[in-house]
């Protein structure tokens, strides 16, 4: 009986500690600046609204608008970014979200996010090593 209890409790932790484990380490949309109401900043966040309603589609729409009206907005293209990775176009992606921290190199949201490292770090430098299939060349 006391084996079960932990088992339950034990299950019941794990399962806590990988579901924080994934929220904190998601990536989210970024707000542009508080109070601008510029057509990009409404673009952005009409695609915010989109990519929390799971519309990844819609969401792509409205950032590639607040591209176009401001192509200067690293949060836009960040949002691109994440929008493309859910959509599969990683390619894309790859290059909106090195855009972005071209643009914002001091943006910790953006520079430290899961999306954008995993989008950005080398092969090698993802496994420790070098070489044809991660032997160090034998």
């Amino acid at each position: 009986m006391n084996l079960d209890r932990f088992l339950v409790r034990f299950a019941f932790v794990f399962g806590l500690a990988v579901l924080q484990s994934a929220c904190a380490t998601t990536s989210v949309p970024l707000a542009t600046t508080p109070g601008s109401t510029t057509p990009a900043t409404q673009h952005n966040s009409e695609g915010i609204a989109h990519y929390d309603r799971g519309d990844w589609s819609g969401a792509r729409d409205h950032f590639a608008s607040a591209i176009k009206a401001d192509p200067s907005l690293a949060e836009s293209h960040f949002n691109l970014a994440l929008a493309l990775d859910k959509l599969g176009i990683h390619s894309e992606a790859t290059t909106h979200f090195k855009k972005a921290a071209e643009l914002a190199p001091g943006n910790s949201a953006i520079t430290q996010s899961s999306a954008y490292r995993g989008h950005t770090a080398s092969p090698s430098s993802s496994y420790g090593t070098s070489g044809y299939g991660g032997m160090g060349g034998y």
